[in-house]
């Protein structure tokens, strides 16, 4: 029988269950994901860095772990709290359990726990700092820990989570294009999916410069989802500057959005409780057309969406709103080859609305030679 583990918000709300994954305490943001599949994905996503994971859907782990599907090389999520774990996997790809990959990484998790109720709580309070403990019997103890650790406003994280050394992903096939993508947490599927279209992948750091991107001689510059405050990411902010200066087409997603966002002037703000989950409506503006998309993020760019606006690079319009909240979700610029969205086109293991943004990009560099 498992261990009785302890999971408490920063706000003093107390949840009681059972160790699942790793024993031991952890600590960070707690926030919930409405996928109802794909928690491989999401567990191993480096944007849910210093983050602790609610699984609304209540069966979690049923098709236990393979070796394929994982967008990094680790499991990132800071913790991870499910109702009704899977006690035994039960598919063809399956390598080994989801409890086992947890405890094989030091995930500390809790099972048991009433997750419509704890959803239900942090959409009325909003994501606050959490810990989740199965070493731990007293709650204010555990509490008085919750409260002295950081929060996420104000967290630098792209740096902690990018890849050490720049890598290369060979284009499919024949060779269209090269692309200089800057890793701010990039998931796996990425450089995968702009392969496909012919695209040699020059993968670097996020503490590269705009010179390092444009070093590649690259068609386009791609800049990758990621963890943390845009706010702190200066250092990507002036390297998006210098590859609009250079007239280099730019796409951009999640993190990548808002730092397009501050390049051109925009400032960007947290969300009370963010959007995180494979189901979020977002339209169009200049089609009408609605894609139900993915997304994990909970800052956004704070952009007008009824107009456009001059900034340092020319005109830049709204391109894409949530149909749930009117979260801005895409920036395009008029008078630069520029875009970006706030959601996830490479969605693994879904949705695949979105995934002909990879063509528009791919159409952007072909104009742009």
């Amino acid at each position: 029988m498992a261990d009785p583990a302890l999971l408490v918000l920063e706000d003093g709300r107390t949840f009681h269950g059972a160790a699942y994954g790793a024993v031991g305490e952890t600590l960070g943001e707690a926030v919930f994901n409405t996928g109802m599949t794909g928690y491989q994905e999401t567990l191993t996503d480096p944007s849910y860095h210093r983050q602790i994971v609610v699984q609304t859907a209540p069966h979690i782990g049923n098709t236990g772990v393979n070796d394929e599907d994982s967008e990094s090389r680790r499991v990132w999520v800071s913790g991870y709290v499910v109702r009704d774990p899977a006690r035994m996997p039960s598919s063809w790809r399956s390598r080994r359990s989801l409890d086992a990959e947890l405890v094989s990484q030091g995930v500390v998790g809790i099972s048991g726990v009433d997750t419509r109720a704890l959803t239900r709580h942090l959409r009325d309070r909003g994501a606050m700092r959490v810990g989740v403990s199965s070493i731990e019997t007293d709650p204010a103890a555990l509490l008085q820990r919750v409260l002295a650790a950081p929060g996420m406003e104000g967290a630098d994280l792209a740096r902690e989570v990018t890849t050490p050394e720049a890598y290369v992903v060979p284009a499919v096939g024949d060779k269209r294009f090269v692309v200089a993508a800057m890793d701010l947490g990039i998931k796996a599927s990425t450089p995968r999916y702009l392969a496909a279209r012919g695209c040699e992948v020059h993968v670097l750091p996020a503490t590269a410069s705009a010179d390092d991107l444009l070093a590649v001689d690259p068609d386009g510059v791609f800049f990758s989802n990621g963890p943390g405050d845009p706010a702190t990411a200066d250092y990507a902010v002036e390297a998006m500057r210098g590859v609009l200066d250079a007239r280099r087409p730019v796409f951009g997603i999640c993190f990548g959005n808002q730092v397009l966002g501050r390049a051109l002037g925009f400032g960007t703000y947290k969300l009370k409780f963010g959007h995180r989950g494979v189901n979020q409506p977002v339209q169009d503006r200049r089609t009408g057309k609605i894609a139900i998309t993915s997304h994990n993020h909970g800052f956004a760019v704070d952009a007008p969406a009824q107009d456009t606006t001059d900034t340092p690079y020319g005109r830049v319009e709204v391109s894409h709103v949530d149909l749930n909240d009117g979260v801005v979700e895409g920036l395009r610029c008029l008078d630069a080859p520029a875009f970006s969205v706030q959601y996830h086109p490479e969605a693994a293991p879904g949705p695949h609305d979105a995934i002909g943004l990879f063509d528009t990009f791919a159409d952007l560099m072909e104009a742009s030679r």
